[in-house]
């Protein structure tokens, strides 16, 4: 439950009470998601290497093709409504109807989104050119309405402050989906075997966020639709562009590049760089969107802002890894796909850029969104899309899949610093200049490393082990890190622990 919020007449010293019981909730709820994804990251890379060595790069082309409008319609469909739920349950004093009439909303916008890939199935079959699609989206949008639910029953255990839950319903998808591939897909039932391990992990995510969650329906809505469809709509909105974003790349490829193994090895790659990426950010978005629209509601301005400071400090801390990651992308790959997905490796080293930067983006709108500016991460980032629509037509048909991932990567960039800038407007923080430039210089030597250090077979993980350690090196002896962030962590954990206690 969230705390009440601190009286106008209250001390300086319980204002900043507050304002740290706020921060130590966040940090530790932080902590337990990114203890699920540092587990989600080996089990996805296990399912992924083992898939793609069962199917080969055509099948599993079709299976990543299906899976990826499916995802876009998916995670269009919730992202609007899951920002929504968390920040209105965190704001409210009866969660428990303001969760009812989200569940009804999101119940009926499932059910017709499936409905209607049903029914677009055999045109986007066609228009992809592989009419052995059509039976695999209609399998697929099975899970759409039982994804979306998930998603929303584990929006209101963030907002309700229960992040430790919250993340054990990601754990239980993760390990869902391994036992079910490993069976399934070994059992010789290929794509559609694959299909029904991903619905099966949405299935038990649901049981267990029911559990949780216990929510209960009422004919009563405890939020005016007018109220709900002034967030939803343009969160739904900047929700589709920001996942169509990620798979106009891959859709390109598939339709535009050629050889029909393309569109395997830039799923691959996808999913080595985006993807791991795309978890990381949808799992801290909500503990920011909360934390901040509390502090903001408590009258905890300064902290609030200080809280937006060091997310995307977060971020950008991330990018000299994606420059290691590019560096040793040729050994990397044929780690974990086998060589025959060698061609992977250049887009890898593009795509990973991609991926921060749509990190950043997804920061950037959580933030907006906490800011009560539902409306402007769609009206900042919208363009994009069309932008990269426009932009593989002319460089795919000539370059390929490594035209497509250039071009994504650019254009992500560019969404990446004109959100900064809808950040900076809206609450005066912005990245220093210093930041900038050593976290620029200390990519470069990652890079550099990566790609000289020439290291066979799974020796690459020595490397990228080593790589880590001097890049947090590298931002200590530049002081972009500082003992004060460690002080400041173990502080948070320290107190976190005595609350608990």
């Amino acid at each position: 439950m969230t705390e009440p919020p601190v009286p106008g007449g209250a001390s300086a010293q319980e204002a900043l009470e507050v304002g740290m019981a706020h921060g130590r909730r966040a940090a530790a709820g932080t902590l337990q998601f990114l203890t699920v994804e540092i587990l989600a990251l080996p089990v996805g890379l296990l399912i992924t290497a083992f898939v793609t060595r069962i199917l080969g790069p055509e099948l599993y082309g079709l299976f990543v093709t299906a899976s990826s409008i499916v995802v876009w319609i998916e995670l269009s469909a919730s992202l609007g409504f899951r920002s929504t739920t968390v920040k209105f349950v965190a704001e409210s004093t009866d969660w428990r109807a303001v969760a009812s009439t989200l569940l009804q909303v999101q119940l009926v916008i499932g059910v017709a989104a499936a409905g209607l890939l049903v029914l677009v199935a055999p045109i986007l079959a066609s228009w992809l050119g592989s009419p052995e699609l059509t039976r695999y989206l209609r399998l697929f949008a099975v899970e759409i309405p039982i994804f979306t639910m998930s998603h929303l029953l584990s929006s209101i255990l963030i907002g309700r402050g229960r992040f430790g839950q919250a993340a054990l319903i990601m754990a239980v998808g993760w390990i869902g989906r391994l036992v079910l591939v490993l069976i399934l897909v070994g059992l010789g039932f290929s794509v559609v075997g694959a299909i029904l391990a991903t619905i099966g992990s949405s299935v038990g995510q649901v049981i267990v966020a029911l559990v949780f969650a216990r929510p209960t329906l009422s004919r009563q809505f405890g939020i005016s639709l007018r109220e709900l469809g002034g967030y939803a709509m343009p969160l739904l909105g900047y929700g589709m562009a920001v996942r169509l974003y990620t798979r106009v790349d891959l859709l390109a490829v598939k339709a535009w590049a050629g050889p029909a193994p393309a569109a395997g090895f830039y799923g691959a790659a996808q999913n080595l760089t985006t993807t791991p990426l795309a978890m990381l950010a949808t799992s801290f978005s909500p503990l920011l969107l909360a934390t901040v629209s509390q502090l903001s509601r408590d009258g905890q301005t300064e902290i609030s802002r200080a809280t937006i400071r060091q997310a995307i400090r977060l971020v950008l801390c991330l990018v000299p890894f994606g420059g290691l990651l590019a560096g040793a992308a040729s050994e990397i790959v044929p780690l974990i796909y086998s060589h025959q997905y060698l061609p992977s490796a250049p887009l890898v080293a593009l795509l990973v850029f991609a991926g921060l930067a749509l990190t950043m983006i997804r920061i950037n709108a959580t933030i907006l969104i906490a800011e009560a500016r539902p409306s402007w991460p769609f009206a900042l980032s919208g363009p994009l899309v069309a932008a990269l629509v426009a932009a593989c037509l002319l460089v795919v048909p000539r370059f390929g899949a490594l035209g497509a991932a250039a071009a994504t990567a650019a254009l992500a960039s560019l969404g990446a610093a004109i959100t900064l800038w809808g950040v900076h407007r809206r609450t005066g923080v912005a990245p220093s200049l210093a930041t900038i430039i050593r976290i620029g210089l200390t990519t470069l030597i990652a890079y550099a490393l990566a790609s000289a250090w020439h290291t066979p077979g799974a020796w690459v993980i020595l490397k990228l082990a080593g790589g880590s350690a001097i890049i947090l090196a590298c931002l200590f002896l530049l002081r972009e890190l500082t003992l004060q962030d460690l002080t400041f962590v173990r502080s948070l954990l320290r107190s976190e622990g005595k609350g608990a206690a």
